[in-house]
């Protein structure tokens, strides 16, 4: 009987789970679909650090960079014990200046934002695209519903460890120079 009940509890989860990104909008889809496959290109173009240490046509300056990496890496485990887990051991070039480009908007002569929501973040006030031109399509959309609008790069972002078990967040051209 109880096993019942966990069965019906799952699938009213899960069921909870698709209504709610159904209720969201279809215009939520693409979105989402942008979001996820942007992270998951981001995740499978990262290689660890130490190939692109041992790789001879790596530049000197950035091996240096990465070796620095490791070392601040290895004091904050170390010393501060803070975890030892994959983020930033491994590193991707995006070859472009920022992972995201983020939109914010809000009401004329306001400053309160304009806010998104997402089932399982809640709401926020913006809204991250990995393409700088879907950025400045929504930007616009976004205006012409009477707001003022802003899109700007974001150089790095963190999964605050919910991707460890994927290889946990990698460092990235667009700040491994920043002193």
């Amino acid at each position: 009987m109880r096993r019942k009940f966990v069965v019906a509890g799952a699938v009213a989860a899960v069921g909870a789970g698709v209504a709610a990104l159904l209720l969201t909008g279809c215009a939520n889809l693409g979105y989402y679909w942008q979001s996820a496959s942007g992270h998951l290109s981001l995740m499978q173009a990262a290689r660890p650090v130490d190939e692109w240490l041992a790789d001879s046509a790596t530049p000197e300056p950035l091996k240096a960079r990465l070796a620095l990496s490791q070392r601040m890496r290895d004091f904050a485990a170390a010393q501060l014990h803070l975890p030892d887990n994959a983020s930033y051991t491994r590193w991707v070039d995006l070859h472009r200046s920022a992972v995201v480009w983020n939109v914010v908007a809000a009401p004329p002569d306001a400053i309160e934002l304009k806010t998104w929501c997402f089932p399982v973040t809640g709401c926020v006030g913006y809204r991250g695209y990995y393409d700088e031109a879907a950025a400045r399509a929504e930007a616009a959309a976004v205006a012409a519903q009477g707001f003022e609008v802003q899109v700007y790069p974001v150089p790095a972002y963190s999964t605050l460890g919910w991707l460890n078990w994927a290889g946990g967040d990698p460092l990235l051209n667009t700040f491994i120079g920043y002193p």
